[in-house]
């Protein structure tokens, strides 16, 4: 919104009159000011734009905070590193008060995903099939593959692109509480390549594929 907005209703008996105009816009610019900060606050807390501050306040109405309870290691970004978790596209940025190779407070982007999990879990009814429709939503680009050991444990399988070393970490360190009350996530099968994962004796569909086309996945016992 801008001045101009009430300036152009001015009419011609005195829109030609500067000292009136000048008049009109001092007026009117401290309101159209207010109504510009107010406008935005939409955007501010909207879940998808708020940065900084504001996604620290949705955030707090849901329960959820950036700051970690102990840092993560083993994310940052380095050259020549043996981990290809930690290349290009993998490894994330150390920020400017972060430990040597770890973070304890999240990135925007990182602590974005965080909420939106958290707002899913407190609206979950514990079915699978919903799980399903949360974890695909939170990982768009990925097929995950829900699997009940029929022991009170489960498995959760990740195929389709493979995950940078930051949402990995929050995947299998639990920040992520999308799991029945009782029962035990026993491991996480991520790819570290693009694709779907290899799998014995199965019917091949988007997130599993049998030899010469299946992905060995990283197993990760919890």
């Amino acid at each position: 919104m801008s001045v101009e907005k009430y300036t152009s209703l001015i009419t011609s008996q005195h829109n030609r009159k500067p000292d009136f105009m000048e008049v009109v816009r001092i007026n009117t610019k401290f309101f159209v000011h207010i109504q510009n900060i107010l406008n935005g606050f939409i955007n501010n807390f909207d879940l998808d734009l708020a940065e900084g501050a504001q996604l620290d306040v949705i955030g707090k109405w849901v329960g959820v905070t950036r700051n970690i309870n102990a840092p993560i290691f083993a994310v940052s970004f380095e050259w020549d590193s043996l981990d290809i978790n930690l290349g290009w596209d993998k490894g994330i940025w150390r920020g400017n008060f972060s430990p040597a190779g770890g973070v304890f407070v999240l990135p925007d982007f990182y602590f974005r995903i965080l909420i939106k999990a958290r707002i899913a879990a407190n609206y979950w009814n514990g079915s699978i099939p919903k799980a399903y429709e949360i974890w695909e939503t939170l990982f768009e680009n990925n097929v995950i593959i829900i699997q009940d050991n029929q022991n009170m444990t489960m498995g959760i399988l990740f195929s389709g692109d493979s995950l940078d070393s930051l949402t990995k970490a929050l995947v299998i360190g639990g920040y992520i509480p999308l799991k029945p009350e009782g029962v035990k996530v026993a491991y996480y099968a991520i790819p570290n390549v693009e694709g779907p994962i290899f799998s014995w004796d199965t019917i091949a569909n988007d997130g599993l594929a049998g030899w010469d086309i299946g992905n060995w996945s990283e197993i990760i016992n919890t």
